[in-house]
């Protein structure tokens, strides 16, 4: 098998691609553990929020190989679909840590009616 050449611009294209699927992936996960603890199902709420941080933390990777390129006097064209990406992850990012305290905040109000 051949080795397929990647230009630059294919290959930002391809770490937008994989930061806005990791990004909304912990973003979708977090709005499930949330769900979770609405019914007062804390054992999955708790799961569910542990892989949106793995998620998260695999697109914070590729926006880390960005900033390693860059750092490395590599410039990355910057495009729609890159702010795109951004934008996605960043907003998956602020859902995630709202959406821990909102299930911080179901867990003491259970714990109080309990």
């Amino acid at each position: 098998m051949e080795d397929v050449e990647v230009t630059p611009e294919e290959g930002v294209e391809m770490i937008s691609f994989a930061l806005i699927a990791a990004a909304g992936s912990a973003r979708s996960l977090a709005f499930e553990a949330l769900a979770a603890a609405h019914a007062h199902d804390f054992e999955r709420a708790d799961d569910l929020l542990a892989q949106s941080k793995q998620a998260a933390l695999d697109a914070h990777e590729q926006q880390t190989a960005l900033l390693v390129k860059e750092a490395n006097g590599e410039h990355t064209p910057v495009d729609v679909m890159l702010v795109h990406a951004q934008d996605h992850l960043m907003t998956s990012m602020l859902a995630q840590e709202l959406i821990e305290e909102l299930i911080y905040l179901h867990r003491e109000k259970a714990d109080r009616t309990a």
